[in-house]
């Protein structure tokens, strides 16, 4: 598989710093940026007491991308109203903490932009421009690479992460709809589904190219790891089940039937449990990763897409893609307790009182 390199140092992506003087420092927060799942495995830890010192001060947020509306939702975790909404870019799909978190990187995949924001105020901190189609995107563990997957372009980006820039490494031709992606733990590789092809690819960070292609069943969609870095699980969102792959080898272990729709993953952070949205039976479904079995079901109707769970453990929340608006499960319960209204085709979902995610 051939691949475009850049090494010009005109090909870098400039944060843009929102003029704020009470926020000096914040213009610095791309230095150091962490993987997605690190990240917030490593901010998490020191939040788990954050849900009782919080009751005295501001009401904590969370925040929902409106994918059609072009917006972003801010939500009051106490009174479980939207306060706000803020525009962002076109097409704003998936958003995740820097590891400190004190920003959230909102990804606009029809602007070509990425939004920064104040998780704790709702604060526009900047903008990032010249990211091409960032449907789905995430830093490496070792925090030197940035991965796009391109859906739209048919195209897999990759850039060196250099302080407040990303400078441009490589482009990867990735026919058809590269879709979500989640790295080895030593950083080594990419993984990234393929979901018009109807395949998962690797991409090879040592020499910046795409390794080896594989087939894993029709529309993949969501992507995840196992703890012990050598199972990924696929959700195959064009039929019933997550596959279970040993991508060392290169073969499907097991084919665990979840729901009709399984699209994305959300780990419980008990380092077993996974928790699959499945879109179109409108279920999520409970995964054991060490038995590849199934530890139950949650009715959530109308798409559940992404997830998040609170800090204490007690509820998931979940976008209702088709619903306008945001599911709260209690998790004990096992049932939808609460519903949030919002935009359309809410997608994304973050809190920074969240649970830890390894």
């Amino acid at each position: 598989m051939s691949c475009h390199r850049s090494d010009h140092r005109n090909d870098r992506s400039e944060f843009e710093p929102t003029p704020q003087p009470a926020l000096p420092a914040r213009r610095r927060f791309l230095r150091g940026l962490g993987g997605v799942g690190a990240g917030v495995a490593a901010g998490s830890a020191a939040l788990v007491g954050l849900s009782s010192q919080a009751q005295s001060g501001p009401a904590p947020l969370a925040f929902v991308l409106n994918s059609a509306d072009a917006n972003l939702s801010v939500i009051d975790q106490r009174s479980f109203t939207e306060s706000t909404r803020l525009d962002v870019g076109k097409e704003p799909h998936h958003l995740f903490p820097t590891p400190d978190d004190r920003s959230l990187i909102v990804a606009n995949a029809g602007s070509n932009t990425l939004s920064f924001f104040d998780p704790s105020t709702a604060q526009l901190q900047g903008i990032m421009r010249g990211i091409d189609d960032p449907y789905q995107l995430g830093f490496s563990p070792d925090q030197r690479w940035f991965g796009v997957a391109a859906l739209r372009l048919d195209r897999i980006d990759i850039y060196r992460h250099e302080g407040n820039s990303l400078a441009l490494a490589a482009r990867l031709p990735a026919p058809r709809a590269p879709s979500h992606l989640v790295w080895s733990q030593d950083s080594r590789w990419m993984f990234v589904t393929m979901q018009d092809s109807d395949e998962i690819c690797a991409v090879d960070l040592q020499t910046m190219q795409i390794a080896w292609r594989m087939g894993c069943g029709r529309q993949p969609a969501g992507i995840w790891i196992s703890p012990d870095g050598g199972m990924l699980f696929v959700g195959v969102m064009g039929e019933n089940y997550v596959n279970a792959i040993d991508w060392r080898g290169r073969r499907s272990v097991r084919r665990i039937m979840t729901g009709e729709g399984a699209h994305n993953f959300r780990p419980y952070g008990d380092r077993r449990h996974l928790f699959v949205s499945n879109r179109v039976a409108n279920t999520v479904t409970i995964v054991d990763m060490l038995s590849m079995g199934l530890a139950g079901d949650i009715p959530v109707p109308s798409g559940p897409d992404c997830m998040e769970m609170a800090a204490d453990g007690r509820t998931l929340w979940v976008t209702q893609r088709w619903a306008r608006s945001v599911a709260i499960v209690d998790l004990a319960e096992r049932r939808v307790v609460r519903s949030i209204n919002v935009g359309r085709s809410p997608h994304g979902l973050y809190m920074l009182n969240r649970a830890p995610w390894a």
